[in-house]
């Protein structure tokens, strides 16, 4: 194997595919980086959950593949000079980096029996804006469950109507939803569970741009691609909704800003070693807030539109802030 590219792009591809690279395994072989030459050069990283493949232009004089160890090769191309990299690979996968003055040789492994990623190519792919995907990840995954007592909620939910692209997170004591409404109809109806490890390595990948992303469907993993980079992982089973409430006598709504600014005035006085709720009593147009422990007592209050019918309800203040910009209900 033999090819030539730029050491930035180089560098870029191999950030991106590491982040999948299993960090202990019985299978040593998902613990480096899977190089492959043909139509360019392609890095993946596969942690037998999570795959990342990222696609490089070079100019390949002889194709082949290899693994090569992650770490040594990410740190090896990051310190190597500007301009262009090449990297030589003979049958008895010694490794040959050039790039200016600077050479190295390392050691990689046979890639015969490197795990092939899930083929996933059911059907017409969905199409996002990468800003718009961004969004509703960020605005759902921190309400994703951090244990492992109900598995499905470890992921955050896709759904997919004829109008609407929804995601929801819930983990026994929040939920969080976000919802986009392209201008064009999509034409399908879906749902799955995607495992927040796979959509926090996503995230990182989008952008804020209005370039498009999309994702595909198969049977027991969904692909996400976005620009040069493909993440395929494997989907969540389990039953979702037993922990979501069906229904809400009570509809509240009020200004995101406002509610944020009173419930940070009255969380001053809480910390991690002088812990109290907020408790929140939801009267006709206004809520009343007060919390009180060791250090103090605080109380505020804050506009709403409705009739809370003397509701009162206990809040953790770490939970309050995470809201988008917008008017939002509370029910």
């Amino acid at each position: 194997m033999r090819f030539t590219c730029e050491k930035n792009q180089l560098l870029q591809g191999l950030n991106i595919a590491s982040r999948t690279v299993a960090v202990k395994s019985s299978l040593s072989l998902i613990e480096g980086i899977l190089c492959r030459a043909g139509n360019g050069i392609f890095l993946t990283g596969y942690n037998m959950e999570t795959g990342i493949t990222y696609e490089i232009d070079a100019d390949v004089k002889e194709p082949g593949e290899c693994i090569l160890p992650a770490k040594l090769f990410g740190d090896i191309v990051r310190r190597l000079p500007e301009g262009p990299v090449t990297v030589v690979v003979d049958p008895a996968f010694k490794v040959s980096i050039r790039a200016g003055f600077a050479s190295f040789t390392i050691s990689a492994e046979d890639a015969e029996d490197y795990p092939e990623l899930p083929d996933v190519n059911d059907g017409r792919p969905i199409q996002i804006p990468q800003s718009k995907l961004k969004e509703l990840i960020s605005g759902t995954i921190f309400a994703v469950a951090d244990n492992q007592a109900r598995p499905i909620h470890n992921g955050v939910k896709f759904e997919v109507s004829d109008t609407a692209v929804t995601t929801v997170a819930v983990d026994g004591f929040r939920l969080a939803r976000r919802t986009y409404h392209p201008e064009e109809g999509l034409a399908r109806q879906m749902d799955f569970v995607v495992p927040s490890q796979g959509l926090k390595e996503l995230e990182k990948i989008l952008t804020d741009s209005e370039e498009m992303a999309s994702f595909l469907l198969g049977s027991k993993h969904i692909l996400f691609q976005v620009g040069a980079a493909t993440l395929v992982c494997r989907l969540l089973e389990g039953d979702w909704r037993r922990v979501v409430p069906t229904g809400s006598p009570i509809k509240l709504v009020a200004n995101v800003s406002d509610l944020a600014q009173s419930v940070e005035r009255v969380g001053l006085i809480v910390s991690e070693k002088n812990k109290s709720p907020v408790r929140c009593i939801f009267s006709n147009q206004e809520v009343q807030m007060r919390t009180s422990n060791t250090l103090g007592a605080a109380e505020d209050k804050c506009s709403f539109a409705g009739d809370g019918q003397e509701t009162e309800i206990g809040f953790n203040v770490k939970y309050c802030g995470l809201f988008p910009a917008r008017r939002s209900p509370w029910s």
